[in-house]
């Protein structure tokens, strides 16, 4: 099959899985991609002489990479450095509380207990057996599945996991639903925080998000070099498989010939044949026409609201007055408006969460002088319509230092030479079409993962990957819609009998 020829439009984590599946099995691949290095959101900036992650900082479901790598004939460990975690994540509130949760389960039932009472710690064990049993419940018929209905899920749940998806009460809001497991407020605010993970508020997000708890209590991982060396492990063993990149390569749009795709043109106006093209990207910039006027119409899924966006802060500085572990949140008293301000009045949260992922913490390592840190709080995806104010960057860089201050970190938000700010603008500006939103659409109401785009769009020879599509954000989602277009391409071709992502792996699971 070598004469067919794939382009991939896009190197974010997704497009590199298709590529590199692709590749193995004897297609001709070339990936395009507009920027200078491969993966997309999973993204390193050179702050102060130091590689600081500033996409992506969390390594879950590792089930998901060890099976990538099994299909082109390698192992995980055999190609990157992976360490778990036994720090979960480090929490914070502004009343001086602190919990840690643990990958050893019976370590975070202790924890709760000091942290709540034992009355709390019992019901975080009944809260675990069912994320657990929502997770086993879902993992077959709605993430592994290429292209989910909910007649088929519920068909395929049978009636004990239908029972089990009853309990959860999945049309009841995630803020709901933590409100009947924990009566400590607190608890209640970490666990709704899960909801972010998919860019969405814990106020209209479903029930069933509580699952992303339970992927990360399955593990969570450290990767040597960073969140992006997955990037690059992923480039070099798809250019061993003869994969092509260019990169700094603006795709201008997709050519068709008779309703099937013929080809991409480039800015540079280079034209590059394609028999066939996966378009690793928001779907939003097929639909706005960003890709050409002739594959606008190859997604007609139901355009939905937009995920959280973000400010960040890329920082190589020292931290004093708290120990921190690699994950940390810093919890407000008042929740509600972070999201009420974010995706009901379209502004920065005057009070936010503050997120710091500490990239040289949580190994057992020593950390001596600056480290790599980078910070982040929710924002609305609106950056195509309305740059944030000087003044409400203030406010916000303000009040989340306050906050961090409040218990016990003492970090400097203001962009320098070793601090680089991001913001909503920006992140449209590196991903158009999305006014900056991270994780595609939000999935808000019990319908919302139903609404996104399988792999195979309504254009012949077009293929969609990426996190706003089916199964939905996140690195090891964004990798499994790889691997369903690499199979639905595959299969188009008469050449797979079965998706790679439908098959069975060893091990359960795992922001």
């Amino acid at each position: 099959m070598a004469e067919h020829k794939v382009v991939v439009i896009g190197a974010g984590i997704a497009g590199l899985v298709s590529a590199l599946q692709l590749a193995h099995q004897g297609l001709s691949v070339t990936v395009v991609d507009k920027g200078d290095q491969v993966g997309g959101k999973m993204r390193q900036l050179k702050v102060g002489g130091a590689a600081v992650d500033s996409g992506p900082t969390v390594f879950t479901m590792r089930w998901v990479f060890d099976q990538i790598m099994a299909s082109v004939g390698t192992r995980l460990d055999s190609e990157l450095t992976v360490q778990r975690l036994e720090v979960l994540a480090r929490h914070f509130w502004e009343d001086g509380s602190q919990l840690d949760l643990y990958a050893d389960p019976e370590r975070s039932v202790d924890a709760v207990a000091r942290f709540a009472g034992p009355a709390q710690a019992k019901r975080f064990v009944e809260f675990c057996k069912t994320t657990r049993a929502v997770y086993d419940a879902l993992e077959g018929p709605f993430i592994r599945s290429p292209s989910p209905t909910m007649a088929q899920m519920m068909s395929s749940l049978g009636p004990r996991g239908l029972a089990t998806l009853a309990s959860a009460g999945p049309m009841r809001t995630l803020w709901e639903s933590l409100g009947k497991h924990f009566t400590d407020p607190r608890l209640r605010q970490l666990f709704a925080r899960y909801a972010t993970y998919c860019g969405s508020s814990p106020w209209q997000a479903p029930a069933t998000l509580m699952l992303i708890a339970q992927v990360e209590m399955d593990g969570v991982w450290a990767v040597q070099g960073g969140m992006h060396a997955l990037a690059q492990c992923l480039m070099r063993l798809a250019q061993a498989r003869g994969v092509q990149f260019m990169l700094k390569q603006t795709c201008e749009r997709i050519e068709l010939t008779q309703g099937r795709v013929s080809g991409v043109r480039l800015q540079s106006g280079d034209s590059l044949r394609a028999d066939s093209v996966v378009f690793n990207g928001d779907i939003a910039a097929l639909r706005q026409g960003l890709l050409g006027p002739s594959v606008k119409g190859a997604v007609t899924t139901k355009k939905q609201s937009r995920s959280l966006s973000a400010v960040t802060w890329s920082m190589y500085t020292p931290t004093t007055g708290l120990a921190l572990d690699r994950h940390n949140v810093f919890f407000r008293s008042d929740y509600k408006q972070e999201f009420e301000a974010v995706f009901e009045q379209g502004r920065l949260p005057a009070q936010p969460t503050v997120y710091v992922c500490a990239q040289d913490r949580g190994t057992g390592e020593p950390v001596h002088g600056p480290e790599r840190i980078l910070c982040l709080v929710n924002a609305p995806a609106n950056g195509d319509k309305r740059g944030l104010t000087p003044q409400e960057l203030a406010d916000c860089t303000a009040s989340s230092q306050e906050l961090m201050a409040r218990c016990g970190l003492s970090l400097q938000l203001e962009p320098s030479s070793s601090c680089i700010r991001t913001t909503p603008q920006d992140f449209h500006q590196l991903f158009p079409a999305t006014g900056g939103a991270l994780y595609g659409q939000a999935t808000h109401g019990w319908m919302a993962a139903f609404a996104r785009s399988n792999a195979k769009a309504q254009v012949p020879g077009l293929y969609l990957a990426g996190g706003s599509v089916h199964p939905g954000p996140g690195v090891p989602m964004a990798a499994m819609s790889g691997q369903l277009a690499a199979a639905a391409l595959m299969d188009n071709l008469g050449l797979t009998k079965s998706s790679p992502a439908a098959a069975t792996s060893g091990g359960t699971l795992t922001h």
